[in-house]
């Protein structure tokens, strides 16, 4: 099936890391899975994909563009050079929330370093999926991506209203679940719509999240 033929997909995946010094950083479990998943479905599916991934241990689908980045300003800077060119965009990359204010280029040492150490500042990242969200112009589809220990849906909606998304794929995680696992368990949320889908390989999660985003693309035409 080839039915993303002519479409332009942006992909963002994986972690972001944020440096303390020349050596500690701070980042979260994210392998960056699902979002190659999806890099790998639409680009089977005929689209022209750029992924933009942060620091993972997986190989690139063949076919697409890779940028590759590090902190969640640099996947914003990737993001918005490309956004404008692309109808759909998936935000799936596990974007660190907060960065130290200060960093080092050197590695801070227990002993004479001991505050800089056990006092970090942090400040806020940018949101990237609220950023785009504010952006897209008609015919542009951006989805969301919520990782939840509980209260998934209504999260997830307030998520949907929030930063402005066509769609958000929401799932539990902690406990074993969703971060480094190669199936997962999804709810679909759309401002019309919940769909739950069983647990099913993450490649299986890609197709339904592409055939949920072409449903909603042809409703925006």
């Amino acid at each position: 099936m080839k039915d993303l033929l002519g479409i332009k997909v942006l992909i963002t995946a994986g972690p972001t890391r944020e440096p303390i010094d020349a050596v500690r950083y701070l980042s979260n479990y994210s392998s960056g899975k699902m979002g190659y998943a999806l890099a790998s479905v639409a680009a089977q599916r005929g689209a022209e994909v750029v992924l933009i991934s942060g620091p993972v241990a997986l190989d690139p689908p063949q076919g697409i563009k890779l940028i590759s980045v590090v902190t969640a300003r640099d996947m914003l800077k990737a993001v918005e050079e490309n956004f404008s060119e692309v109808d759909i965009a998936l935000c799936s990359a596990a974007v660190a929330d907060y960065r130290p204010l200060q960093t080092s280029d050197r590695k801070l040492k227990k002993e004479s370093d001991r505050e800089a150490l056990t006092t970090i500042t942090l400040v806020e990242n940018p949101d990237i999926l609220a950023t785009i969200g504010a952006q897209k112009v008609g015919g542009q589809l951006v989805i969301g991506f919520a990782a939840e220990t509980e209260d998934l849906i209504e999260n997830a909606q307030k998520k949907l209203r929030a930063k402005h998304a066509d769609l958000i794929v929401a799932n539990e995680v902690g406990q074993g679940k969703a971060f480094g696992t190669d199936d997962d368990e999804v709810v679909l949320v759309s401002q019309n719509d919940i769909s739950r889908l069983p647990k099913l390989p993450k490649m299986k999660v890609a197709e339904a999240i592409f055939d949920k985003a072409m449903q909603l693309r042809s409703s925006l035409n």
